[in-house]
């Protein structure tokens, strides 16, 4: 009876409701975590400093935990481990009041999800391959998440004020990691698995070849003129004259964008092979960061903020996919790691290099960025020149 009654209770439903979790907290302290940090006292370099440990600590852990992930009986494991540990440890920050203290658990808890974001991503991209449903419909409830916790953000430090902020973000962390204890297991059974044929490369090292390595570099360059969103357009756009309603909603836009391509993908990617999608993404960039560069009005901004549906979540899925396509369920954590990193390594230049040219040239910066996405759009398409794309399925 039990059984019958939670049939409904799929694995992808499962598996979607962690992912309306992941990114909550990512949107909690999109609000609030600079202020926050601000009323703590922390000067901006001191913030610069905390967002940017975890992202170089990731640059060398990433691959590692994805290998792991691979060699444990199933990635479910590596996945509720580290959603646990990132629920506990910003438990810390209620009895930290200083730079180092913040940093100390701040970074804690930011490591084990980024470690698990791209084995979740394998998993649950080679569970609905083998059963035949939707990843990208799983994956862009993550985005709807995200948009909510913004919201709902917004609106709890507005009524409460800003002492609701670190209880919301330690709670949205707890509750990420027992959702993940419900996640399904994501391999096929043993015996499945002994039966079936290999598909892909079996080893990272039989694919690090130009054809696979160019458009995951490519995009990954793409990937990182979209920092430029995420750190400076707000500032950008309320210089230019913009309120910040209007802000809002522009951000908002283009997180719904995301959600729908990711809904629609799987329609996409059953005509078109993987690397065409990534190009187009890359090229659809170049535009959009050089009309950007001239700070067009309204009407403009709202056309370029739906790109990002393009931009963004185009070029992403595409990459998963191809990834997919290469190699066998024996490396799929460890290659999807691989791409993290590579995005992760350009994103730090990235924030770098265009914080010091807004500094200097305001929003003609985006001219650096669609040069940036230009040279990785020319790198997918030498990739496909050497080898052609596989056939879409």
């Amino acid at each position: 009876m039990p059984d019958t009654a939670l049939r409904w209770l799929t694995p992808e439903l499962r598996t979607t409701f962690y992912y309306m979790t992941v990114f909550t907290t990512a949107g909690a302290a999109t609000v609030y975590a600079g202020i926050w940090f601000t009323d703590k006292g922390l000067d901006p370099a001191q913030i610069g400093i905390i967002n940017a440990v975890p992202v170089f600590i990731m640059l060398v852990l990433n691959m590692l935990v994805g290998r792991l992930a691979d060699r444990a009986s199933d990635w479910r494991q590596v996945i509720v481990i580290g959603a646990l540990l990132g629920g506990v440890f910003p438990i810390g920050l209620f009895f930290v009041h200083d730079f180092w203290g913040i940093l100390l658990f701040w970074t804690l808890g930011a490591i084990p999800l980024a470690a698990i974001g791209p084995v979740a991503d394998a998993a649950a991209m080679r569970m609905t391959r083998r059963n035949g449903t939707d990843y990208g419909a799983i994956r862009a409830w993550g985005t709807v998440g995200y948009m909510t916790a913004i919201y709902a953000t917004g609106q709890i430090v507005m009524l409460l004020g800003g002492g609701a902020f670190l209880p919301l973000f330690v709670g949205l962390a707890l509750l990420r990691g027992m959702v993940a204890l419900g996640l399904p297991n994501f391999r096929a059974p043993a015996h499945e698995r002994t039966l079936a044929v290999p598909q892909g490369a079996g080893r990272l090292r039989e694919v690090m070849q130009p054809w696979f390595l160019l458009p995951l570099i490519g995009w990954s360059m793409v990937f990182a003129t979209h920092l430029i969103l995420n750190a400076f357009q707000g500032l950008l756009w309320k210089e230019q004259g913009l309120p910040e309603l209007g802000i809002g909603l522009l951000i908002a836009l283009g997180a719904a964008s995301e959600a729908a391509m990711m809904f629609l993908f799987k329609r996409l990617s059953s005509r078109f092979p993987a690397r065409t999608l990534i190009l187009v993404s890359a090229l659809v960039s170049v535009a959009r960061w050089i009309i950007m560069g001239f700070s067009p009005d309204w009407p403009f901004l709202i056309g370029l903020q739906l790109l990002h549906s393009v931009t963004f979540a185009l070029g992403f899925m595409g990459c998963v996919h191809f990834i997919a396509n290469w190699t066998s369920e024996d490396i799929a954590a460890e290659a999807q790691s691989f791409f993290t990193v590579l995005q992760q390594g350009f994103s730090v230049a990235a924030l770098l290099g265009f914080g010091w040219l807004i500094g200097l040239v305001g929003a003609g910066a985006y001219f650096a960025a669609a040069i940036f996405a230009a040279i990785g759009a020319l790198l997918i398409w030498l990739s496909m020149q050497m080898m052609r794309p596989k056939a879409t399925t």
